[in-house]
């Protein structure tokens, strides 16, 4: 069901608490080349695998501050003491193997910025510099998945990263912007930055 209010149509899973709403209205599917949200959306969205969003937007702020407000550079000089301070955090979801790859996800993407200039120019390749632009009108049309999440994740691990597959890509590409995935019938569809 769409959900509506102040007079403002949204998509359906907006609805589920007043900060979804607000990370709706404000952050999902709005384009960014900011490496740091492109990090800090990497760490949150491999936590996710498993749970639900609403959760881990909920520990968003605990996560800020565990993993150095999302600079990679800080989380990928972690060592054992860092691990283990985030494993006892219970702010966090502490899963040692979701913990640790954050980590090499840092070193990872730091070693793609080395390379490419910046991650975001690596990453933006996959939709050639334009965010996609879908016209959904259910969201039982939205895939799980797609061919560029798909192709994502099998790049994302061959260069080392873990905990993102398929599905946790998709919502990665439609958290950053890559893809703009609103209802049509949403105020925030083909609506660019809030």
């Amino acid at each position: 069901m769409t959900q509506i209010n102040h007079g403002r149509v949204r998509c359906p899973w907006a609805g589920v608490s007043r900060s979804m709403q607000r990370y709706h209205d404000r952050e999902w599917g709005v384009p960014t080349h900011r490496e740091r949200v492109l990090f800090e959306f990497l760490v949150l969205e491999s936590a996710q695998a498993g749970l639900s969003w609403a959760g881990i937007l909920h520990r968003r702020d605990a996560y800020s501050r565990v993993y150095r407000r999302f600079d990679p550079v800080r989380v990928a000089a972690f060592g054992t003491p860092e691990i283990e301070a985030a494993l006892a955090d219970p702010g966090i979801v502490r899963n040692r193997a979701k913990i640790e790859a954050s980590v090499n996800n840092a070193r990872c993407f730091l070693e793609l910025q080395a390379r490419f200039g910046s991650f975001a120019t690596w990453l933006w390749g996959f939709v050639d510099g334009e965010p996609v632009r879908h016209a959904y009108r259910s969201a039982a049309e939205v895939p799980a998945e797609t061919d560029t999440s798909r192709m994502l994740s099998r790049e994302l691990r061959r260069h080392g990263f873990r905990f993102l597959g398929p599905v946790i890509c998709q919502s990665y590409l439609q958290a950053v912007g890559l893809f703009d995935d609103h209802l049509v019938t949403c105020f925030r569809h083909r609506a660019g930055a809030p």
